[in-house]
């Protein structure tokens, strides 16, 4: 039984999905449907955590926008993200920054890996 689990998960990955952490500055190129039509709409932000594994494994991204704070989580194998595009890399001690939501600006920031 465990096995034929693990096949039809092992079907469901992609093949190429880009390599980032957490801490990173990404591009997620979602795929979004509207009636009948079908776009691609953008989300950049800060990657604060990513958790999972498998066909199972999500990653959360947050952006400020008009000053509020917003965070999406996607399933990183989903047929909905086409494409998550690394802007730049973050220098990130921890596992899941959740500190970021508390700070404002600057703060906000997470330093570049250089």
């Amino acid at each position: 039984m465990n096995d034929i689990i693990k096949n039809i998960e092992a079907a469901e990955l992609k093949e190429n999905v880009s390599d980032f952490n957490t801490g990173d500055t990404v591009k997620v190129y979602a795929k979004i449907k509207e009636g009948n039509r079908e776009r691609i709409q953008i989300f950049e932000g800060t990657v604060l955590k990513k958790q999972g594994g498998s066909n199972r494994a999500t990653f959360t991204v947050r952006k400020s926008s008009n000053g509020v704070g917003v965070e999406k989580t996607w399933p990183l194998h989903s047929p909905h993200v086409e494409k998550v595009e690394v802007i730049r890399r973050g220098k990130a001690r921890r596992a899941k920054l959740f500190y970021l939501r508390d700070r404002v600006g600057k703060k906000a920031k997470v330093k570049e890996l250089v």
